[in-house]
């Protein structure tokens, strides 16, 4: 049977993977789960190593730069969920036979100088041509960060009673990627302030400093855990850190900021932006008293932050409030994304 597009399933990753780790070790203290962005190793010295590991990005569409930026930033999302920037990268790149040297050149420069920017070592990697290789996933990296073991937050640490608030809005990398491989279509159908506001947009996706700024000093207590809003988008967010921390949840629905760009674009696409991919906006845990604090410290960034709902206890369930009433929410198992790009792309959408 063939697998839906998208990250694997909750019950074959808990079922199965998790189960199938190798040798177990008494020094990984966070291993890997489903709403878990991080795996955390005990080291000498009351130090951790937080690993997080990526697909590389080649889009042709949106371009070179565009393709390194997604690559080096969408793990950096993934880090600075620890509260602490990266520090280490390994990159292994299978790249298209038909890829010139020219253009790996160009690439692997944008990958050298966003990396620099954030403070990251490139340790290694690999790096090869593969013929028939025609994806837009060019291979896989990891990110590495050395940090006092106590401080490094992850989705398991969030708890019952805390505040949820998350930073920017939804389906910013949903709109923004949209917009730009199909610029015409959105141009034309949207108007060209539009779509000069979702490619703008595209350089938004990056939560690294919402992360940072969030957390305030290391030693704070403030913020209990954050989760990156990627496939499935704020409310798979909310769904993946609840399960990681064994919570439930309330959700105003009504709170979930969406941009003008966004709401337009997702029309378009016939998308909820609450359920699709939101790279750039940070969901975050903290305790109830510090939320106007927090939100604060993040105004004085420029970083807009609303919050949007509570945990509670996990006999309560993941519950979303719309229009005064509660219901279930059920985890979304594929970003609807992907449909809409590909049928866009049948349509013949430019």
């Amino acid at each position: 049977m063939s697998q839906k597009p998208g990250k694997i399933d909750e019950h074959m990753l808990g079922n199965f993977i998790t189960s199938r780790c190798g040798k177990p070790n008494e020094n990984v203290r966070v291993k890997p789960g489903f709403g878990i962005d991080v795996s955390v190793v005990a080291l000498a010295g009351d130090q951790g190593m937080a690993l997080t590991s990526d697909p590389l990005s080649l889009i042709p569409s949106l371009g070179l730069q565009e393709s390194a930026w997604l690559s080096v930033h969408l793990m950096a999302n993934d880090m600075s969920t620890t509260g602490f920037a990266p520090q280490f990268g390994q990159f292994v790149l299978n790249l298209p036979a038909t890829f010139s040297q020219e253009d790996f050149k160009t690439y692997w420069q944008y990958i050298h100088e966003y990396c620099t920017a954030l403070g990251v070592n490139i340790t290694g990697g690999h790096t090869g041509f593969v013929e028939g290789q025609n994806s837009t996933i060019a291979g896989g990296g990891t990110f590495i960060s050395i940090a006092p073991l106590e401080q490094i937050l992850t989705t398991t640490k969030a708890q019952e009673g805390d505040s949820l608030l998350l930073t920017k809005g939804a389906a910013i990398s949903s709109a923004a990627i949209l917009g730009m491989c199909f610029p015409q279509t959105v141009a034309n159908k949207l108007g060209k302030e539009i779509y000069q506001q979702a490619e703008a947009s595209f350089y938004q996706t990056s939560s690294l400093k919402d992360a940072l700024v969030a957390r305030g000093k290391p030693e704070n207590q403030e913020v209990t855990a954050m989760h990156d809003v990627t496939e499935g988008g704020v409310l798979g967010a909310v769904y993946e850190m609840t399960t990681a921390a064994k919570c439930g949840a309330i959700i105003a629905e009504q709170s979930i900021p969406v941009g003008d760009v966004q709401k337009a674009i997702c029309q378009l696409f016939e998308l909820d932006p609450n359920h699709c991919i939101g790279a750039g906006a940070m969901l975050i845990a903290c305790k109830k008293d510090k939320v106007q604090e927090i939100i604060g410290r993040l105004k004085t960034e420029n970083i807009p932050c609303a919050e949007i709902g509570s945990l509670t206890s996990p006999d309560k369930g993941v519950l979303l409030q719309k229009e005064g009433k509660l219901t279930p929410l059920p985890y979304q198992e594929v970003d609807p994304y992907w449909a809409a790009f590909y049928e866009a792309y049948k349509k013949g959408w430019k």
